[in-house]
């Protein structure tokens, strides 16, 4: 089967790290596999297998997401069977896409994705109407394109994010990481890894963590970059926290983090399912985050992560305080039921079997 990808940036968000994962894991399965990308090269281009053809169509980055010159003129090139779109620029085209292949191979499949808690352009929207079928990546996210968008629920199936990062042991820089940034044994440290952007809301990460008892020994770990980012280091130093808040920076692989880190936390305000979250579950981090759509889906709610409602910082810390009070058997325990939960439900081969599942079936009904 051949198989195009499309993508509009390979930036370092969650969209994209499955994006590269799926077309890595399509070509070892001997699929003829292309990413296409709107811009050139980004901070992902390097993780793709050899075996993957990408093909970006600005010559040179002109910064601009939605700008995909000679879109329809490489698709013919490629003459895809499936044609899967990723990301919110590359679903906005798929109705041009699904009628530019009507017309030449109407056996493609143009698969759109719900990958996203944002309100949708109308372009998105168009879309998912003329899509051949849509993924979600959360039961929450094919629930909304049912109930605001009129998508019908057979139109849909749900695949939930893979794993990314091996979940790997604890390795023996854990220690090392964590008196990098001046964290004792005892230091109780709060992750996040995301984007910088103001919907990830890292901002009220931080005022939280205002909010934690000056007596407890704590450290919130900031892994990430993007525009939002100056802005936060400003507040966190505006509330005297320059030595709790610790900004890291984008990391390609962030699984030594989950290795050195004790608690995982999440305020976004927009999501489809935390790409964060589960690799934090399958680590084995007890999690804590605010209420979004498929947040419920990351872990097992009330076991190994609780879900607050939005803005309640209250309830927000006292999630927190008996995390930081558990004894060594109960936190072994919690971290054991978190990584059989997410190694389980997130597995990559089983993810991208029903992905391939998938694109047999619609090009046998096709």
């Amino acid at each position: 089967m051949k198989i195009l990808i499309v993508q509009d940036y390979l930036r370092s968000g969650g969209t994209e790290r499955q994006s590269v994962l799926l077309a890595n894991a399509f070509s070892a399965a001997n699929h003829a596999t292309t990413l296409l990308t709107f811009r050139p090269l980004g901070a992902l281009h390097g993780t793709l297998a050899p075996a993957v053809k990408h093909r970006a169509l600005q010559s040179f980055d002109l910064r601009l997401d939605w700008f995909a010159p000679g879109l329809f003129k490489a698709v013919e090139t490629i003459a895809p069977d499936l044609i899967l779109c990723m990301g919110r620029m590359a679903n906005c085209y798929a109705f041009t896409l699904r009628n530019l292949v009507q017309d030449r191979w109407p056996q493609t499949a143009v698969v759109a994705t719900m990958r996203t808690g944002k309100a949708l352009p109308y372009f998105f929207r168009r879309s998912l109407r003329a899509a051949t079928h849509i993924i979600a990546n959360s039961h929450e996210a094919r629930a909304t394109l049912s109930s605001n968008y009129c998508v019908s629920a057979d139109k849909i199936s749900v695949i939930h994010n893979s794993l990314v990062f091996p979940a790997i042991a604890a390795p023996a820089s854990a220690a090392t990481l964590r008196a990098q940034y001046g964290a004792r044994a005892t230091t109780k440290i709060l992750l996040n890894v995301a984007m910088f952007r103001p919907e990830k809301n890292q901002r009220e990460l931080i005022q939280l963590a205002a909010g934690i008892p000056s007596s407890t020994d704590w450290q919130l770990w900031l892994a990430g970059e993007g525009p939002a980012r100056a802005a936060c280091e400003k507040l966190a130093a505006e509330l005297g926290l320059t030595e709790r808040v610790r900004f890291l920076g984008f990391l390609r692989d962030p699984a030594p983090l989950y290795a050195a880190a004790d608690i995982a936390v999440h305020a976004s305000a927009s999501e489809s399912l935390s790409n964060f979250l589960i690799e934090a579950q399958a680590h084995g981090l007890p999690a804590v985050a605010y209420t979004a759509q498929g947040i419920g889906e990351c872990f097992i709610p009330g076991v190994t992560g609780w879900v607050i409602p939005r803005n309640d910082r209250e309830a927000f810390l006292a999630a927190l305080t008996p995390l930081f009070q558990c004894s060594d058997s109960d936190r072994a325990k919690l971290a054991a039921a978190a990584r059989d939960y997410a190694r389980n439900t997130f597995d990559p081969a089983r993810q991208v079997a029903a992905y391939l599942e998938l694109f047999a079936n619609l090009n046998t009904r096709a």
